[in-house]
């Protein structure tokens, strides 16, 4: 069993991210969720898929849980069975400043325990990484998300750092080579495309690629990526922004990076063959925003959903409201669905979606 750091402020959300890289995720207290497995590596013998998380801080081997108490806490440790050898340290966190614990006090009666058990305290090169997290508040209330039910929760989660996430994401939009106005955050992107199945050995496709941050972040975490937009300039700057952070395009591969290609193309008739991606992500134009040439929002955004349903048998769908009864008529079942507040002006709704 694993606990699991989350990340951001939307903890049902971030557990759903995260269960693209472990089995078995259920929310436990704010900030903590418990999973079954976090897999080793990648099919490629690279990092580990959690690594690739955009709301998961770190995974940890799990030692035990009590309430949020230190007291608790300390007895929980010394009854443990702890099969490790060599220097330890011990890191707590207090998540979100939720519990009424100090994590000083916490490291030094943590690490008086571990002293007492025999272990050797080392705070800078240690061989193994105590982690104890302290939670208090209520969980987040998400159907689609086990353990997010509202309840109230306070829990201390004391595990040994498995894998922690590399957060390696591409730099924000406005420090990138082609920037537009309403890109996309770097940490969603990256959220995006790993619920819509972003993996070395598979494709993410984006139909309106705009800038380019959806593939951008598919080709950092080693997906292929092929993108498509309908305006001329988004095409040359996502070209752009992929050669700057991923590589050169395909045709150009030495194999050393994630094939990509971008085309000025119709998200709602794509030259592409029936089943020919694995994944599709995208941003649909938001209507008091964007220039949409040819076709009625809604049109658009149905005919994407059709299109993305013929071309992949999973889907993520990002908007400025909430498109569920097109992706049904398209053909798709809806796994998840978020809404995420930007700011005061926009909330994003998160569809994501099986095929039928």
């Amino acid at each position: 069993m694993y606990w699991l750091e989350l990340a951001g402020e939307e903890d049902a959300f971030a557990a759903r991210e995260a269960a693209v890289a472990a089995t078995g995720v259920e929310l436990l207290a704010p900030g903590i969720a418990r999973a079954g497995s976090v897999g080793g590596r990648d099919a490629d013998g690279r990092v580990s898929p959690i690594r690739r998380l955009a709301y998961t801080r770190a995974a940890h081997e799990a030692i035990a849980r009590t309430d949020a108490d230190l007291d608790a806490a300390a007895a929980a440790l010394d009854a443990a069975p702890l099969d490790r050898a060599g220097t330890v340290a011990v890191r707590a966190r207090n998540v979100r400043n939720t519990a009424d614990v100090s994590t000083s006090a916490a490291e030094r009666e943590l690490g008086g325990v571990l002293v007492d058990r025999g272990f050797e305290v080392d705070l800078d090169d240690p061989d193994h990484v105590l982690r104890a997290l302290f939670a208090a508040g209520e969980r987040d209330d998400h159907e689609a998300v086990p353990g997010a039910d509202g309840g109230d929760a306070a829990v201390c989660a004391l595990g040994w750092v498995a894998v922690e996430a590399a957060r390696d994401f591409a730099p924000k939009p406005t420090d990138r080579p082609f920037f537009q106005p309403g890109s996309m955050a770097p940490a969603d992107a990256r959220a995006y495309v790993n619920l819509a199945g972003a993996a070395p050995g598979r494709t993410v496709l984006d139909p309106m690629c705009g800038t380019g941050g959806l593939p951008l972040e598919a080709g950092i975490v080693g997906s292929d990526a092929v993108a498509c937009d309908a305006q001329a300039k988004m095409v040359r700057g996502t070209r752009e922004n992929l050669r700057e952070y991923v590589g050169v395009d395909s045709g150009d591969s030495d194999g050393s990076a994630p094939d990509w290609h971008v085309a000025r193309g119709d998200a709602t008739d794509l030259p592409l063959r029936d089943d020919a991606v694995d994944g599709v992500a995208f941003d649909a134009p938001y209507g008091r925003q964007s220039k949409i040439a040819r076709h009625e929002l809604a049109d658009l955004v149905g005919g994407a959903l059709a299109e993305a349903a013929r071309v992949a048998p999973r889907a993520v769908v990002v908007a400025d409201r909430d498109w569920r009864r097109e992706a049904r008529a398209a053909g798709w079942t809806v796994d998840a669905a978020f809404e995420r507040r930007v700011h005061r002006s926009l909330t994003r709704h998160v569809l994501v979606l099986d095929r039928e």
